[in-house]
């Protein structure tokens, strides 16, 4: 049994792993009640992650089962707490991979805190009281508003849910290397999955010439015709790579603040995941084909049962 407090006194239905086989269940569990500094979240959509595979599989060694998983969460705020003053009830937010950190670091202290050495995140992470975190496979969450941000009202929230993640994962290194407001740079993108094509959208939008780096040659279509990525490199061959040779950049996620940046600039520029939206009892196969890369390009969980595009 997860650790809880006697704070914890709302029911919630979610969808949990019970052990390394992965499988995932219907799961009753109990969230603590809204915090002066919480907010209280409806959940309607969730991407699906493959960090989401390793630890319901427990590749990394660390899960602590039972464990909810999903950290691209978006929906409604429904309760809102004292100390919070940039969001009210019936704002559309979203939740990504952060749920704590320590506040008072460097990288705190100057937005960076997704590099604190205390940092604990949305699933599988011990919150500040001591409890478990659990994950938007699930109907309903509690978080901090300090890790909590505003989807603009033009964008859809299923297709929003991803650059929680995989949006920010790609738009980080982008803004580090001075890419997001310079243009004419060329830029390699490896892999056109759930992080590759936001991160052909984003290069596109910002106005660089854009190459992708795949070991599939059926990509190549992919990337110029459907995404208007400029060139394609084949990986497996060694004269396409030492023509094409590079520096390599990525990151850690993003900041709460590079975040909320990113999802305006997604809004201004009308940037959205291509996804394919799949029902709570298909969790399971669509877990088992995001290991065969069978999705182009995220898979999105309707948990409200809408399937509305809000």
């Amino acid at each position: 049994m997860a650790q809880t407090t006697p704070n914890h006194t709302q029911t919630v239905s979610g969808w949990a792993a019970h052990d390394s086989s992965g499988k995932i269940t219907p799961f009753s569990f109990k969230r603590r009640e809204n915090g002066e500094n919480d907010v209280t979240i409806e959940i309607l959509y969730c991407g699906m992650c493959h960090t989401d595979i390793h630890h319901v599989k427990d590749d990394w060694g660390i899960t602590m089962y039972p464990v909810v998983p999903g950290h691209e969460i978006t929906g409604i705020i429904t309760k809102v707490g004292s100390n919070v003053g940039k969001f009210k009830i019936g704002d559309r937010v979203g939740v990504g991979c952060l749920a704590a950190t320590c506040l008072k670091c460097e990288y705190c202290e100057e937005s960076q805190e997704n590099y604190c050495d205390q940092v604990q995140f949305t699933y599988n992470g011990i919150f500040w009281d001591g409890s478990i975190t659990y994950g938007g496979y699930s109907k309903m969450l509690v978080a901090d508003h300090r890790y909590v941000v505003r989807i603009p009202d033009n964008m859809a929230m299923d297709r929003a849910a991803p650059l929680l993640c995989a949006g920010i994962t790609v738009y980080t290194p982008l803004k580090d290397n001075n890419l997001v407001d310079t243009q004419g740079k060329r830029i390699g993108i490896i892999g056109l999955g759930g992080l590759g094509h936001v991160a052909v959208k984003f290069g596109k939008t910002f106005g660089h010439h854009v190459t992708v780096i795949s070991t599939s040659p059926s990509k190549e279509q992919e990337a110029k015709h459907n995404l208007g990525a400029d060139d394609f490199v084949l990986s497996t061959n060694p004269k396409q790579m030492q023509v094409w040779k590079r520096t390599v950049k990525g990151s850690m996620i993003g900041s709460i603040q590079e975040t909320q940046e990113m999802m305006d600039l997604c809004g201004k520029h009308n940037i959205l995941s291509d996804i394919e939206i799949i029902t709570t009892d298909q969790i399971n196969e669509g877990l088992d084909r995001l290991v065969k890369n069978d999705v182009k390009y995220r898979f999105v969980i309707d948990i409200a049962g809408q399937s509305s595009h809000l």
